[in-house]
């Protein structure tokens, strides 16, 4: 039951620009619904106007609509938007964009986009070229939408006006991660909409992406809302330590003390793999807790510092390990959060085999140009390796001269061929999941790492949970023309939609993922490990520690009930 404190009940009969602050669990989104509610119970908003609740991904945006489900009657749910930040800009840019370029937009995703951008180091050199991209080509980078959508909304009034008669309140989520474009866009709605916002400074873990400590503080020097504080009042994880060793962290007055259903665990190091045995031993465990509970949907976070040391995880607990002693460790059926962008642009290159190997013309050089999006692209925001840029820029050249040096880029030419013409003898059947299997698979015997890099990326495009709509999107183009003529750009499509769709999915099961994808999540139990190694550790820089502290507490308040640390026992985390 969810306890309305007197604070809590003064936001619902307080007007104007709201500021609602409080810790994890404290309740700023069930009282933000509340607010809604309240806000069209009382018939102030007029036919077609709704209350719209905006947050940064998401999986947040599910878990709010699943609440939302419980605090609100379907009637009041009908009149209420929930959002992120992406979809909402960029359904503006579409109908609006006209005003600021004369191409017809396009929108570059990710993937696409991290391939596009590999040849720029600098920040700065990066952000010309996005400017470029859409002066010149009409391309539209993520990073651009709120800039632009401030642009739009100061250039034009009758839009602005539209959008505020649309949503008179709109509830900002998560507010002290806004950007500085972001703030620009959220001044534009504000000075024609009330604005309430939901922040916890505390929880402040994307200062890479430019979110500011200054931002709660330029929201209230702005807009004068009226300011309330649910400080550490705690709702997720009631009766336990667990948010107070959170705020502890913060302050370092965490050493020393012990805290109710928080445990740390110090492994030794071992050789390779096998030190992960007392964190699968501690996962087995936590699921057999959970179980003997009679909880008919119970969920484990397996929070990691690194998509690395995520991804070994994962390979650990998808095998069964067997010792000389005859014990056994068993597969953990599980889920993992990763990185979109190599799975991707490897879906794509597949798709594009199967497209052009369904009409037996399958040609070199446009698998050498996907190969190269891929070598670039695969890391996401993280530059492609000088090596990788290399051996993408040799590859460029085979395609313009038909020349390459070296006996290992060779080699991949004569893999590449050896792809081409496999793609072009097998016999397609229109069942999507065997062709599209038949295809990867080709990619299993290259010797060379780009290829198999691609392959590798393949298998995890099942943990991306898109099977389903490249499944039917293929089957769809199979149907009509009995080839796969148009399925890489259906696979674009289908991946492109994905960015902008709500995710419904509850995360029941044991649950392994970066600390940063657990943001705005919550869990049963929650389980963090830090590795031995410098970029698999919670403190890899000194001068990082401060941050370190927030994304650990961000991590162990993820938690409703119980939360287990694992740090090496040779120079074990210095934050506990």
């Amino acid at each position: 039951m969810f306890n309305i404190s007197d604070e809590k009940r003064k936001v619902l009969d307080t007007t104007g620009n709201l500021l609602v602050i409080g810790g994890p669990g404290s309740g700023k989104t069930t009282i933000a619904l509340l607010k809604a509610r309240h806000i069209i119970e009382s018939g102030v908003l007029q036919n077609e106007q709704r209350v719209l609740f905006l947050s940064f991904a998401r999986s947040t945006i599910s878990r709010v609509e699943q609440h939302a489900n419980i605090v609100l009657s379907k009637s009041i749910f009908n009149r209420l938007e929930i959002n992120t930040y992406h979809s909402f800009t960029w359904a503006i840019l579409k109908s609006h964009g006209y005003l600021l370029c004369s191409k017809q937009l396009r929108l570059l995703p990710p993937h696409e986009a991290s391939a596009r951008l590999a040849d720029y180091d600098k920040d700065v050199d990066k952000k010309l070229e996005i400017n470029r991209l859409f002066k010149e080509e009409g391309l539209v980078h993520f990073d651009l939408f709120a800039r632009m959508c401030a642009k739009l909304l100061a250039k034009s009034n009758s839009l602005s006006i539209l959008i505020s008669e649309t949503y008179p309140t709109i509830i900002l989520d998560e507010f002290q991660d806004t950007n500085a474009d972001e703030w620009a866009f959220i001044t534009q709605l504000g000075k024609k909409s009330n604005l309430i916002v939901l922040a916890d400074a505390e929880q402040r873990i994307y200062d890479f992406r430019g979110a500011d400590p200054a931002r709660i503080g330029q929201f209230i020097a702005t807009f004068h809302p009226t300011t309330f504080d649910f400080g550490n009042e705690n709702n997720r994880s009631n009766g336990t330590d667990i948010v107070q060793f959170g705020n502890d962290l913060l302050t370092g007055e965490n050493r020393h003390k012990k805290y109710k259903n928080v445990q740390f665990v110090y492994y030794p190091i071992r050789k390779g793999s096998a030190q992960l045995i007392l964190l699968k031993s501690a996962i087995i465990k936590a699921c057999e807790r959970l179980k003997c509970e009679d909880k008919q949907e119970w969920s484990i976070a397996v929070l990691l510092p690194s998509n690395s040391l995520m991804l070994a995880v994962s390979d650990f607990l998808e095998r069964t390990q067997r010792f000389t002693n005859g014990a056994i460790l068993p597969h953990i059926r599980h889920e993992v959060a990763i990185e979109t962008a190599g799975p991707s642009i490897a879906a794509v290159l597949i798709a594009r085999l199967i497209e052009h190997g369904s009409t037996k013309q399958c040609k070199l050089n446009q698998l050498l140009i996907d190969l190269c999006e891929h070598i670039r692209g695969r890391r996401g925001d993280k530059p492609p390796s000088k090596s990788d840029l290399a051996i993408s820029e040799s590859l460029v050249g085979y395609i313009k001269t038909g020349k390459i040096r070296g006996t290992k880029r060779q080699a991949i030419i004569d893999e590449c061929n050896a792809i081409i013409n496999n793609c072009n003898s097998l016999e397609y059947t229109g069942e999507v999941a065997s062709d599209w299997i038949k295809v990867r698979e080709l990619l299993l015997d290259a010797s060379s790492d780009c290829i198999k890099q691609v392959k590798l990326d393949a298998n995890y495009l099942r943990l991306l949970h898109r099977g389903s709509i490249l499944n039917s999107s293929l089957s769809e183009i199979w149907r009509r023309y009995d080839n796969y003529i148009g399925a890489a750009d259906a696979v674009k499509n289908a991946l492109t939609q994905e960015h902008f769709a709500t995710s419904t999915k509850t995360w029941t099961g044991v649950n392994v993922m970066t600390i940063h994808k657990a943001k705005g999540k919550e869990f049963d139990e929650v389980i963090i490990y830090e590795g031995s190694f410098p970029g698999q550790r919670f403190v890899y820089n000194e001068g990082k520690t401060e941050q370190a502290r927030l994304n650990l507490r961000v991590a162990v308040t993820r938690a409703k009930r119980n939360a287990i640390i694992f740090t090496p026992q040779v120079n074990s985390c210095s934050l506990l």
